[in-house]
Formats: C-alpha cells, structure tokens, sequence
C-alpha cells in the first residue's frame, strides 16, 4: 500500500468556515452513522461492514461502493459542498436515488470523534486518504491557517491491515476517540440500525453488518413481541410487517391520498418503546428515498392523547426529495417546517391517518381489556371507568399462556364484558345513593317508622341465621347501625314522606328501583329492558338526592 504525502490533500474551503458549518452541527450518533451508510449508498456499496471496538473507544466503516481516486478525494470529498445532483442527476450509476444532496453531509465525520482516517481506492486505482485530527485542525483554524497550509495527515497502513486484506474496491473510515464514549452495548447499536435503516433500504442487494453480523429485522424481535396492533398504510411491502409481527391482535390497511407509504404500531406498554435508553424513545419516523429525515414527526400532529404514548412506525415520502428544491435542514436532521409540500403532507398524516388510528386505538384496547383513551368521547367516562374495573378484575380468572382452557375461559369472559360495563357501574351508583341517604337521614335525625323497625328485625335475624349456618363468628358489617340494614325503598319512605299513589316521589321510584336492584346485587345479567328502566329510574332518584343534599 502506497503511503500518500501529507501535502497531497487539503480541505477546499475556509477553515474558519468549515468549523462554523460542520464540527458542532451532528450530535447524534445516530446521524453520523446514517451519513456514513448514507454515502456507501450512494457510491453503489453492496455491503457495509461496522466493527466497533469499547475498549478502543473507536470503530470502523468500511463498504465495497465505487471507491475514490486522488482526484475524487480531493476535488468531491474534501470539497465541502460539492453535489453529486450538480448536473441534475438524481441516481447512481446503479439507479439508486441519491440520499445526499447538499454535499455537507461529509461535516458529520469531524463531530463525533477526535480523529477521523479516510481512505479509498477503485478498481483501478491504490489506497487514497488521510487523517483529520480535531486538535490539529483547531490549532489551524487558531492560527488561522488557510486551506492549503493545512494538510491531511498521513494515515498509518498497520491500522487498516485487517480491513483491506481482499478488499477490492471501496471505502473505509475509521473514527478513534469517539467523543463522550460508545455507550451502546453491540446489542443495542444493531437494534439502532436495524430500526433506522434496515427498514428502508430500497434495495435488497444493500446489506449491513456489524462485526459480521448482519442486520436483519430480527434484531427487533424484542420490540415486536412488545407490538399489539398495526396500522398498515398504502400497503407497504415490509419485512418487519411480514415476517416478525406474526402475533398482533389488530391489524388495519389505511388508503390515503398521496404517495405516502408506512406503517404505525402500537405497543402493549408505553415503557415498550424506551428500548434503548431513558433519553432516546422509539418513535414515528419519516423517510425519504430511504433515509432517515426526522424523528419523531407525530411532535408536529400530535392530538396530545395517551395513545401517542403507545405508537411507533416509519413514513415514507420520497416526493420531498426532488431536484426543484432542498427541503431539508442545514443539519441534515429534519425537514423545513413551512414547506408548503411538508405541511400538506403532516395534513394527510393527521386527518386520514392519526384520526382513525385515535379511535381505533380506544375500540381495540379496550376489547383486549386494557386502558383506552379517557378522552375518546365514544362511551361515558362512567362506563370506561367500568370497563378498566372488570378488566382487572378478569385478569385474575384468566388461565396461564398455553393452558388448554384459555381459549374457551376468555371467550366466557369477554362475553360478559358488555353486562360488567353496566352492572359495575350501577352497583356504584346504589352504593353511593343509597349510603347518602342514610347519612342524610343521621344529619336530620330522621326516627325510623314501624315499617322501617319491621324491615330492620327482619334482615338483623337473616344476617344471624345465615352466620350461624356459615359457623361465621366475626362481624361482617362494619356499623351495625339500624340504618345499615334498611335498602332503598325503606329509606326512601323516610326522606320523602309524600303518598306515592298520588305524587312523584322518591319513595315512588325506589318501589320501581328495588327488583332490579336486587338481582343486580345479587350479581345476576339484566335485561336489555331491565337495564333501561333501572337507567332511568336512577336518574330520577339521583336527581331528587341531590335535591335533598342541596
């Protein structure tokens, strides 16, 4: 391998300039890889190969694209700038859609590391490069160095010796000292990769490894056995959806206008989504021409409901990418929020694809029995309330994963669902009405009437026949107070004195209140009848409770 003169290869462009634009703008890890696999797919790479060292702090990328001779090197990659789309070509050699456009891109090389080595050859050519070291590019730029008085070092071959043996085409980078450490474990940085990039590569021939590893939808199997439901939109043909969500309980094809493609998933715990760390949560991300553009574009729609929570997914949208216009961010990390292009596009995103998965996120959490949305207005607060109660409650009667019962014992449990969601919530309301009525009547110091005395002894020898049956010796009521042992049409006849032959009344209603009453405590399934006469009976005397309180 020829070693190449220190004096061969210069930036071309101010110093000072390059400091300003480049050396602070990436700070994500994340982006600079995305650069670095972003640049082998426009040089025609089949394979890029990442080999991280810990204990080094440092790690290479290398791939097998088309290479750079000398005068590639110095006159494209060390201009900073320079387009490949500058003559309004917008494929590759291979008619890949170039992800690069501004040729600044480069910049995110000097951001993550204190010394970055490139080097580069093509079929016909020898290894070309040369080392950026960050302190001595600061000293440059101190002394205020032009361009070419500030030279590329010279790269150390033994460094690379293990990377280019039967390397044939191609380029490698190798980044030392990597600035605030590589905290991600390999098996992390793989389930990075695989989320934002695998997912959109364009081309099956484009494979990534990492330390021989390749990446593959499968390094996401923690997160997709986490995944309960799927919202596929335009029918993207994705393997993550094909082949690694094999066991959700929802799925739905969405059409919408436009050429957007994705898919949206929700998972079972929003915790499900912080698979990486505390600081960086799985989210929604939009792709174009299969890179990464922004994270997290539900910030820019978001309804602000739980079920934002719960949702991760990828947007594909190549249209922003076009040769009229760059709609991109000088930092290569989002899109221009006022594009008018971007902005009609977060439209569709809201009103034809958030909107139906709002609601259909509510109706399918809540028929797996788990939380919905407090805020979806489809059913009463009351009867949600209801509806989370039994849920947890059932969850206790469901048999284990794989016994052979589960099946038929779930099926017994979510048949009763509809009647749990009534008869909770109105054994709620009779507790509640019926222990005001009787702290009203203490407050008012209201005596009992012989009917009242009659109802009392009669229920006060029930309760000891059937402890004495039951061989019950403690106290089951907690106030053996005679109040306690009188139900609603007994307290109602003392509140509300009026005849109710002749006037509306509470006593009136309570006579209507009791039959249902009863067979609802004694946890029998009400008619659809019974449940509308106990509706509105209740409504009557809630009414005339409140009255009375008031």
């Amino acid at each position: 391998m020829a070693k190449i003169s220190r004096d061969q290869f210069t930036f071309n462009i101010s110093l000072s300039v390059l400091n300003h634009l480049g050396r602070n703008l990436y700070r994500s890890f994340v982006t600079v890889l995305g650069e670095a696999i972003s640049n082998s797919w426009d040089a025609d790479a089949k394979n890029v190969w990442i080999h991280v060292d810990k204990d080094k702090n440092s790690f290479f990328i290398k791939d097998d694209g088309i290479g750079m001779t000398g005068v590639d090197f110095q006159n494209k990659f060390l201009k900073i700038g320079y387009s490949k789309r500058k003559d309004g070509t917008s494929e590759s050699p291979k008619g890949r859609p170039y992800i690069g456009r501004k040729g600044i891109g480069k910049l995110a090389l000097l951001s993550c590391a204190d010394k970055i080595t490139v080097i580069s050859k093509t079929k016909s050519t020898e290894y070309v490069g040369g080392t950026i070291d960050n302190s001595g590019l600061d000293d440059a730029i101190t002394a205020d160095l032009t361009p070419q008085e500030y030279s590329l070092g010279n790269y150390d071959e033994k460094i690379f010796a293990k990377y280019t043996k039967g390397h044939k085409q191609g380029t490698i980078i190798y980044f030392e000292s990597i600035k605030g450490g590589i905290k991600n474990s390999l098996g992390l940085l793989k389930k990075i990769i695989a989320l934002y990039f695998r997912f959109s590569l364009l081309d099956k021939s484009f494979n990534i490894f990492i330390d021989a590893d390749k990446i593959t939808y499968k390094h996401l199997s923690e997160l997709a056995e986490k995944t309960e439901f799927v919202w596929n939109i335009n029918n993207l043909s994705d393997p993550y959806i094909e082949k690694q969500l094999t066991s959700l309980k929802e799925k739905k094809n969405l059409k919408v206008k436009g050429k957007i493609q994705g898919f949206i998933a929700s998972v079972d715990k929003y915790r499900d989504l912080t698979i990486m760390n505390l600081a960086e949560r799985v989210s929604i991300d939009l792709f174009v021409n299969g890179r990464l553009r922004e994270r997290d574009i539900l910030k820019h729609i978001s309804k602000s409901r739980i079920v934002d929570n719960y949702l991760y997914g990828q947007i594909h949208f190549d249209e922003l990418d076009d040769n009229t216009k760059d709609r991109f961010t000088s930092n290569r990390e989002g899109v221009i929020a006022d594009d008018s292009k971007y902005q009609g596009f977060l439209k569709i995103l809201s009103d034809e694809v958030l909107n139906i998965i709002i609601d259909d996120w509510d109706k399918w959490r809540r028929k797996h029995r788990k939380p919905g949305d407090a805020d979806n207005p489809s059913i009463s607060l009351k009867d949600r309330k209801s509806e989370e109660l039994f849920d947890v409650v059932s969850e206790e009667y469901s048999p284990p994963r794989g016994s052979a019962n589960k099946t038929k014992v779930d099926g017994w449990v979510n048949g009763l669902t509809d009647d749990a969601k009534y008869n909770f919530g109105s054994y709620a309301e009779c507790f509640i009405s019926e222990n005001l009525i009787r702290k009203y009547i203490e407050e008012k110091k209201i005596p009992l009437s012989k009917e009242a005395k009659e109802a009392r002894d009669k229920w006060k020898k029930a309760e000891v026949d059937n402890k004495n049956k039951g061989n019950i010796s403690i106290e089951i009521r907690r106030t053996s107070s005679d109040l306690s042992y009188l139900a609603m049409n007994d307290l109602a006849y003392l509140v509300d004195k009026k005849d109710p032959t002749k006037e509306a009344c509470l006593a009136r209603d309570a006579n209507e209140y009791k039959p249902i009453r009863d067979a609802l405590s004694h946890t029998a399934l009400l008619t659809d009848v019974a449940k509308q006469k106990l509706t509105s009976v209740y409504e009557n005397i809630k009414e005339r409770i409140k009255t009375l309180l008031s």
